[in-house]
């Protein structure tokens, strides 16, 4: 065993499967870039950071005897202009497939010690999801394909991490869009994806066709339009193999909503963030070759996402509020709602509960996620402080 009391790990027989030397390993533990998960689940180990040819977000199983490696979801690469980048991206075949991109939080999910488990782009465990998800998934399909990890979309209203309505889900769902292999991280081709999904009744982002190379990005466009004044997300296009990687393309509706919540909390949100979003539109607009009436009502929608909530968070700070992120949670297990506030608490967050209360044979919980920073930067600027 290591010398790190927070990580208990057999290095030499972790190493050898990872096919990572010692040394190596060692380094990746000093560095805080291998971090073991926490409570239950501590004997799996989650990867910050590339290394090795190991995605950030992997998730490496310690089953004692043996170990299981969980690839975190390859980074998904994006088109800013449709017609040049399905020609380059997928040269070489003769069609590709446009999957609904929705807008949640993106998930895995294995059995494991007869429990579902589900695991957070970051290699966390999270109880809420965790307990969610067995309301989702037949443990049949994972006792069937043991060598399968299931990729899919928590969406939905009552959601931590991404409040959206636009899916017809009442609280909270799961929506199948991958599914690969433990240890090699290789992804089913989409139709026998699909195809077990549908076996095991699993639900699944909304197919819209398989389009050959060159009508590609005219169907994809008029899919965007459509979907985007719904307020949907955007498209993944793959091919039908998954040979190749994904490339995504968003709305502008959704660009634009993105920027709407960033610029509500505008001193938490990244630059970049904010930045690509701008960017997107410009390129967009030159694709599409649109007039000024169109044109006009982009620069509109663009302009009243970032002014408006700032608009009104500046409002709200003068008037004496902090400002919020507000969302509930629905669960069965009363426990849960008590492992998920220390879960949230153990990233730093402040946040406000209210008490549960019962409906029906579930608990619902109102917490408030206080933006600190942000509320913090614009009472000092109302004060007269100089933006530096």
């Amino acid at each position: 065993m290591n010398n790190y009391p927070d990580i208990e790990l057999d290095i030499e027989k972790a190493g050898d499967f990872l096919d990572l030397q010692p040394s190596r390993l060692t380094d990746l533990i000093e560095k805080r870039n291998l971090l073991q998960n926490w409570d239950e689940y501590d004997n799996m180990y989650r990867f910050e950071g590339h290394a090795g040819g190991i995605p950030s977000g992997s998730v490496l199983i310690d089953n004692g005897s043996s170990f299981k490696l969980i690839r975190g979801f390859p980074k998904i690469r994006r088109a800013m202009l449709l017609e040049p980048s399905i020609k380059v991206n997928f040269s070489g075949i003769d069609s590709v497939v446009v999957e609904e991109k929705m807008n949640g939080y993106n998930v895995r999910v294995v059995e494991y010690d007869d429990e579902l488990i589900a695991f957070t782009r970051s290699g966390h465990v999270c109880p809420y999801t965790t307990e969610r998800i067995q309301n989702f998934l037949e443990r049949d399909f994972f006792r069937d394909n043991p060598d399968i990890v299931v990729y899919g979309e928590m969406v939905g209203p009552e959601n931590p991490y991404v409040q959206k309505s636009v899916y017809n889900v009442e609280s909270l769902d799961f929506f199948v869009f991958d599914m690969r292999y433990k240890d090699t991280g290789d992804a089913l081709s989409v139709f026998r994806r699909r195809e077990m999904a549908e076996v095991y009744g699993l639900k699944q982002v909304m197919l819209f066709g398989n389009f050959p190379l060159e009508k590609a990005a005219e169907k994809v466009k008029e899919i965007i339009k459509a979907i985007g004044k719904e307020g949907r997300e955007g498209v993944m296009i793959k091919d039908p193999d998954m040979v190749l990687q994904p490339v995504k393309y968003t709305c502008s509706e959704s660009n634009c909503s993105d920027l709407q919540h960033a610029f509500r909390f505008y001193n938490e949100s990244g630059k970049d963030f904010l930045f690509s979003r701008v960017v997107r539109e410009g390129f967009q607009t030159h694709e599409w070759d649109e007039n000024e009436e169109e044109f006009h009502k982009r620069c509109l929608r663009l302009g009243k996402s970032m002014l408006g909530p700032m608009r009104d968070t500046i409002a709200h700070v003068s008037g004496g509020e902090r400002i919020s992120d507000d969302f509930s949670i629905r669960v069965k297990d009363r426990e849960v709602i008590d492992r998920f506030i220390t879960y949230l608490e153990r990233f730093g967050l402040d946040l406000l509960f209210d008490t549960p209360h019962k409906s029906g044979n579930e608990y619902i919980i109102n917490i408030r996620k206080i933006n600190k920073s942000t509320s913090d930067k614009t009472q000092a600027l109302l004060e007269g402080q100089l933006w530096s």
